[in-house]
């Protein structure tokens, strides 16, 4: 997934959508197409997951993504590299983001079923809109309670349909750390997206993130010299498709439309994790838990939803 997707106060510095036919098919396709290959990085992560640990899967998924980004960036020739305190605020944010967000995620879903992860990370919009509230003075209206209400409720439930055992617990709690670090990498691009292009971003937070995930290489060499063929593809996969290819399409209709419209598109992330996950992998969560994860999609829906103006 990616931070970006609630940001919309980003929205008055984009261009407005192109009124060309072509423009209003290819940015919602460019959108889906981002939407359903981040939902299907949770199936990979579950998939890959039984042969690697955490450290060395995201080390191998983002090793490979930033190959894949260099080469799209020598293709387009739009790297664009900052200087000094948005130079290091960039890496701060691929750090958390590329490395320690991608580590809580791998390790939740050891044990976590790709849909219940997708549920919890997905409240890191909730939680960006609480700091906001907090920090940059725009309040708590009544909207906001009720939806982080009605999300805390959602997640009670999923912990209890989860607490039968130790290990399913822990998962929860790191399924919710991830989301925390989501809502950190999107306080930290929103502020730093107007001043540097998305490409060059995402290019340098990947291989900041490489960089710091490299003391897990030794484990990454022996995982994949015993692990079989179809889990390093697998790895391969989250590297090039979720990681390159949808930050790719995410941009290109973030470019041609606005951040506010596009961010509501990622609220399918999780019930297309739920479908992929049943149909590739053969599971799905319990009643209980999709319960939870309704109220929890719900809440944050309803706390991230502007009013309407006349």
């Amino acid at each position: 997934m990616n931070s970006t997707a609630v940001v919309p106060e980003l929205r008055d510095n984009l261009p407005d959508e192109p009124s060309g036919s072509r423009a209003r098919y290819l940015v919602p396709l460019a959108a889906g197409v981002t939407v359903v290959l981040w939902a299907s990085a949770f199936i990979g992560i579950r998939a890959a997951g039984h042969d690697y640990s955490p450290g060395a899967l995201t080390l191998g998924r983002i090793v490979v993504g930033t190959l894949a980004l260099t080469v799209l960036a020598a293709v387009t020739g739009k790297l664009r590299i900052p200087r000094g305190r948005l130079l290091a605020g960039v890496i701060v944010w691929g750090v958390l983001w590329f490395g320690v967000y991608n580590i809580a995620l791998n390790a939740a879903e050891r044990t976590l079923d790709a849909g219940t992860a997708a549920m919890l990370v997905q409240l890191a919009p909730i939680l960006t809109a609480v700091v906001a509230g907090l920090t940059l003075g725009e309040g708590f209206p009544a909207r906001l309670l009720t939806g982080i209400g009605v999300a805390f409720t959602g997640v009670v439930v999923i912990a209890w349909a989860s607490s039968s055992g130790t290990a399913d617990l822990e998962a929860v709690l790191l399924g919710l750390a991830a989301a925390v670090l989501y809502s950190a990498g999107a306080l930290l691009q929103k502020r730093m997206l107007p001043r540097v292009d998305a490409l060059t971003m995402t290019w340098l937070g990947c291989l900041a993130g490489t960089v710091a995930a490299l003391p897990f290489t030794g484990t990454l060499i022996a995982e994949v010299a015993a692990a079989p063929v179809g889990a390093t593809l697998g790895v391969v996969y989250l590297g090039v498709v979720p990681t390159a290819i949808a930050f790719a399409t995410w941009g290109y209709a973030l470019s041609h439309t606005t951040a506010g419209r596009l961010s509501a598109t990622t609220y399918a992330v999780p019930p297309i994790a739920v479908l992929l996950s049943w149909w590739l992998l053969g599971e799905v969560p319990g009643p209980i838990v999709l319960i939870g994860g309704a109220l929890s999609l719900g809440g944050v829906i309803l706390a991230t939803r502007r009013p309407r103006t006349r």
